[in-house]
C-alpha cells in the first residue's frame, strides 16, 4: 500500500500545482489583474516556501503534528480562495499562508519516498503526480468557463491530497532517523544552492507566464493545455525510465540538463508562434525538470544529515526563493524577451555548477 498511496499523494498534489501554475494566471487576468499583480500573488507562495524553513534551523521541529497542522491549514487557505480572489490585498495573505503549508508538505514526504523507495522506484511514483499534472491541464481546459471553477478543482484536489498524506504518516522514517550532529550550511556547498536558485527563477516566465504568452501569440488554450500536457508526457516517460541514468555521475547529469534548458528558453523567445517549435521545447521538459528535478533530489539527499531539513530548504531555495524572483522578475518585464531573461538565470545556473568542488558520485 505504500506505493498505491505516496502515488496517490504525489497524483492529487500535482494535479492541485496543475490549476494553479496552469489556469490560476489565467483566471487572474480575466478577473482584472494586471500581468505584474499576477506575478506580485503568484511570488508570495515561493517567498513563503523559502522563509518557513528557517524557522525549522533550532527553534521547531518538523514532526508529524506540524506536518497534519500544515496539511489542515492548506485546506482552509484552499477553500478561503472563495472570499479572497477578487480582493488583490486577501488574496495575497491567503496565498501566503498556502505558502507556508506547502512548504512542509512536500519535503516531508519526499524523504520517505527516497528512504523507503529508493531511487529505482522513486520516478515511478513519481511520475503519477506528472500524470495528474497532464490530466487536469486536458480537463480544466475543456471546463474552465468562469473562474470559480478553477477554485472548485484546487479545492477538491487538495482535500483528496491531505486524505492521501494522512496515510502515508505509518511509514513515516523520523522515528528511525538519527538526530544530526551536523549543523546545517549553506557555506558548504553554496554553488550548488546557487544553482539552484538560478535555475528556478529561469522557469519564472514558464510557470507563471507560459499560458498568457501562448495564447497572445495564437495559441487557443485548448492546444495551450496540450503543449503543457505534452511536456508532461515527456517527463513522465523520463522518471519511468530514468534509474539507469542516475547511478552515473549525477553531478554531470545535472550540467547536461540546465544546459538544454536554456537552450529551451532561446527557442521560446525564437519561435513564439511555431506550433511544433513549441512543441519540441516542451519535449525537453522531460531533462529540465524530469531528469534534473529526481538528481538534484537524490544529490541534495546524499550531501546533509539532516534530510528533511535539506529537501526543505531545496524546495525553498529553489521553488520558493528563486520562484519569487522568477515571478516579481518576469511579471516586471513581460513582453518579447522574456524568455531571454529565462536564458540567461539558466546559464548563470550553469556556471555555477562548475564551482562545485565536491563532486560525489552516487
Amino acid at each position: 500500500m505504500l506505493f498505491f498511496n505516496l502515488s496517490a499523494f504525489y497524483f492529487f498534489y500535482f494535479a492541485a500545482v496543475g490549476v494553479y501554475v496552469i489556469f490560476l494566471p489565467k483566471v487572474l487576468r480575466d478577473i482584472g489583474y494586471s500581468t505584474f499583480d499576477i506575478g506580485i500573488v503568484l511570488a508570495l507562495a515561493p517567498l513563503m516556501r523559502f522563509l518557513t524553513p528557517f524557522l525549522f534551523l533550532k527553534h521547531i521541529k518538523l514532526n508529524q503534528k506540524m506536518f497534519k497542522t500544515a496539511l489542515y491549514l492548506s485546506v482552509i487557505s484552499s477553500a478561503s480562495f472563495y472570499l479572497t480572489i477578487e480582493n488583490f490585498y486577501l488574496f495575497m495573505i491567503n496565498n501566503a499562508l498556502l505558502g507556508v503549508c506547502l512548504s512542509l508538505i512536500l519535503p516531508y514526504l519526499e524523504v520517505t519516498a527516497i528512504s523507503t523507495l529508493g531511487k529505482e522506484k522513486y520516478g515511478k511514483s513519481r511520475l503519477f503526480g506528472s500524470i495528474g499534472f497532464m490530466i487536469i491541464s486536458l480537463v480544466l481546459a475543456k471546463f474552465l468557463t468562469q473562474p470559480y471553477i478553477a477554485i472548485h478543482y484546487y479545492l477538491i484536489l487538495n482535500i483528496l491530497t491531505v486524505i492521501f498524506a494522512i496515510s502515508l504518516l505509518k511509514y513515516d522514517v523520523e522515528h528511525k532517523m538519527k538526530q544530526s550532529s551536523e549543523p546545517f550550511s549553506f557555506l558548504k556547498y553554496w554553488s550548488f544552492w546557487m544553482s539552484l536558485f538560478f535555475m528556478q527563477i529561469s522557469f519564472g516566465a514558464f510557470y507563471n507566464f507560459f499560458t498568457i504568452y501562448e495564447t497572445q501569440h495564437g495559441m487557443s488554450l485548448e492546444m495551450t493545455s496540450y503543449l503543457w500536457s505534452f511536456g508532461v508526457i515527456c517527463e513522465i516517460l523520463m522518471l519511468y525510465f530514468q534509474a539507469p541514468l542516475l547511478k552515473n555521475n549525477l553531478l554531470t547529469i545535472i550540467k547536461f540538463c540546465v544546459t538544454i534548458t536554456t537552450l529551451r528558453w532561446i527557442l521560446l523567445y525564437l519561435y513564439p508562434d511555431s506550433l511544433g517549435v513549441t512543441f519540441f521545447t516542451q519535449s525537453i521538459h522531460a531533462f529540465s525538470f524530469g531528469l534534473y528535478h529526481s538528481s538534484v533530489i537524490i544529490y541534495l539527499y546524499s550531501l546533509y544529515e539532516n534530510k528533511k531539513l535539506a529537501q526543505q530548504f531545496m524546495y525553498g531555495v529553489a521553488y520558493g526563493l528563486g520562484g519569487f524572483v522568477g515571478a516579481i522578475v518576469t511579471g516586471a518585464v513581460y513582453g518579447e524577451f522574456l524568455f531571454i531573461f529565462s536564458a540567461l538565470f539558466s546559464l548563470l545556473s550553469l556556471i555555477s555548477l562548475y564551482f562545485i568542488k565536491n563532486k560525489k558520485l552516487i
